[in-house]
């Protein structure tokens, strides 16, 4: 983590439960990378959100957040599917009969903490904190203009080598596309770049996985509080919903 700057748009790459590794990252008002780090309990993400937030604030959090059907997906992960599928970018199911959304999903756990409104329809404000669901993998595929989701997360069959090409295509991607970033002025960032290509293991490009998959999320979360016409809501606060970039060569008719 770098830097105590205030943060405008927050990013959250949470995991489901407390033992693994969840992404952060926040941007100042003018889009700029000010820290990113990896942490794993709520009391540590609450660190990092209480030194990283001002009045107005957007947090893009890569979760469900909003979870009614008792079994099965929700619409909006159907409909994310439908659309990013065929880039390999489709959505894992969530229901309450999973017992990470039982009572409650961490997502909503944490934006109650946190005061954050979860309602897509209503702005972000002084003095009014919103957090929505975004889905990286998604809006990777819409702002990099990519064929498919890029391969960098660890699976049966991807070693070490194409593991490494991976991620210094992702790099590559969000240097060039989310100028905004400033990633090239950002120590943190040249450390993880630092990182990559120093990576001897496996768990060496896992240890900055969820941080990037938090940055994307943070970018995103700063269309959301500038240029929403970019961004398309699916569902509501009713059924659920995910925010995407529109995706690519497809009319949303």
């Amino acid at each position: 983590m770098t830097g105590r700057a205030p943060a405008t748009f927050l990013g959250i790459d949470l995991a489901w439960g407390e033992r693994n590794q969840t992404g952060l990252a926040a941007l100042g008002a003018d889009g700029r990378l000010v820290a990113s780090t990896s942490v794993r309990t709520d009391d540590e993400i609450a660190a990092f959100v209480d030194v990283h937030t001002t009045a107005t604030l957007v947090a893009g959090i890569d979760a469900p957040l909003i979870v009614p059907n008792e079994t099965g997906r929700r619409t909006c992960e159907a409909e994310v599917t439908r659309l990013f599928g065929r880039y390999h970018a489709g959505t894992y199911p969530s229901n309450r009969s999973m017992p990470h959304f039982t009572p409650q999903p961490r997502g909503a756990r944490l934006a109650e903490r946190f005061g954050w409104s979860m309602d897509p329809a209503e702005a972000p404000q002084p003095c009014r904190q919103v957090c929505i669901e975004v889905y990286p993998h998604a809006a990777m595929v819409s702002l990099f203009d990519l064929p498919r989701v890029l391969p960098y997360k660890a699976k049966r069959g991807r070693d070490l080598t194409s593991l490494k090409l991976a991620y210094g295509q992702l790099l590559s991607h969000m240097e060039r596309a989310l100028t905004t970033l400033q990633l090239g002025s950002s120590m943190r960032w040249s450390t993880i770049c630092e990182q990559v290509g120093q990576a001897a293991r496996k768990v060496d490009l896992k240890a900055v996985e969820d941080e990037l998959d938090a940055i994307v999320c943070a970018y995103v979360a700063w269309l959301w509080g500038t240029d929403r016409s970019q961004l398309v809501v699916h569902g509501d606060a009713d059924v659920g919903y995910i925010v995407t970039p529109k995706p690519p060569s497809l009319s949303l008719a």
